[in-house]
């Protein structure tokens, strides 16, 4: 039930502020709607909130969705706020 970080296709960064009261389905139904991403091709989906303290990653594991939440005591994100600037990072790099 781990995420092996060295396994996945594509890690994409969705920009702008994400609800993050959301839960797994809002978040799958958002990426296949705004992105028409596939979700279960083994990527990663990351997802900022307004404050920039937290994020969440959105990841399926061949089984299910596995919903990551990460907060941090000092310190903040720098995250793309414009939607025009949703990159896919190549994982291998």
């Amino acid at each position: 039930m781990l995420v092996n970080y060295h396994t996945p296709r594509h890690v994409y960064i969705v920009c702008g502020n994400t609800d993050l009261r959301k839960g797994i389905d809002t978040l799958t139904i958002l990426i296949a709607d705004n992105f028409g991403l596939n979700l279960y091709d083994g990527s990663l989906f990351l997802f900022c909130g307004r404050r920039n303290d937290r994020f969440r990653v959105l990841y399926w594991d061949g089984e299910g969705f596995i919903l990551l939440y990460k907060r941090f005591d000092n310190g903040r994100l720098t995250w793309p706020r414009n939607s025009e600037e949703v990159k896919e990072l190549d994982s291998q790099q």
